[in-house]
């Protein structure tokens, strides 16, 4: 990895959740080549496998974004490991079933949206404070295009998406003069664990998905778009939903 004083986020503390694989994980790798120290968070214990890939700018935390404690420690762990926190990736989530909605059962709703909305408030509340504290910071929140239009079987997971992206823009707006940015990036397709996709493949060249570019997005593109978010590029940036989809929602 780059010498952490080099960088387009040289001299910044990063929280990744979600950081065990897909974009979390390309975005962990990403932030660290870009000379950020970065807080590797994940449920699945594969963050320790890209803690040991990054080095010692990184550390590894065990974390259910759904519980209070957990993100709690997570950011602790921030700030007393590396002396602060500038950077909030909360990228952690997953769609659960496609299915009619009234084939949805109470447990699924309760479940997709502890992680994908809770998560995502636990995250700003805890993080929010600490930036408040070491003088700002850049909140980045993954949401979906799932948020900005309807898909069709996806009902639960677009409802917490949509609340992603509303919590978003008012937290933008809650925060706007006291230095605490807060952007969400919106995937398309993007070929990750959760579309087959493992770390360094490709996607079939017959399994083409329906979006305008006629391929699937890529991890490393979405942590690029990160990257742009995180970084000082990005200053008078605030309350944006960013799609990065290969034009889905352009249609």
């Amino acid at each position: 990895m780059s010498d952490e004083k080099t960088g387009r986020l040289a001299g910044k503390v990063a929280v990744v959740t979600g950081a065990g694989s897909g974009i979390g994980r390309a975005t962990a790798l990403l932030f660290a080549r870009e000379g950020a120290r970065v807080v590797c968070a994940d449920i699945s214990g594969k963050e320790k496998e890209v803690v040991a890939e990054i080095g010692d700018t990184a550390v590894a935390v065990h974390v259910d974004v759904s519980r209070n404690d957990d993100v709690a420690r997570m950011i602790e762990t921030a700030e007393r490991e590396f002396g602060g926190l500038d950077v909030l990736f909360n990228n952690a989530g997953f769609g659960g079933p496609r299915r009619p909605l009234a084939d949805f059962d109470e447990q699924i709703f309760d479940d997709v949206v502890a992680v994908n909305l809770k998560g995502v408030f636990l995250g700003m509340r805890h993080g929010i404070a600490a930036m408040l504290r070491s003088g700002g910071g850049s909140v980045i929140n993954t949401a979906s295009v799932a948020g900005l239009v309807g898909l069709k079987h996806q009902a639960v997971y677009a409802a917490a998406k949509g609340g992603v992206v509303q919590l978003t823009r008012t937290a933008a707006l809650d925060y706007a003069t006291q230095g605490v940015r807060v952007n969400a990036i919106c995937p398309g397709m993007i070929w990750t664990g959760l579309a087959g996709g493992e770390p360094g493949s490709t996607p079939p060249a017959d399994l083409i998905p329906p979006q305008p570019m006629k391929r699937w997005g890529m991890p490393e593109e979405l942590a690029a778009a990160a990257l742009f978010l995180a970084s000082d590029e990005s200053s008078f940036v605030t309350g944006t939903l960013l799609p990065v989809d290969g034009g889905y929602t352009a249609r």
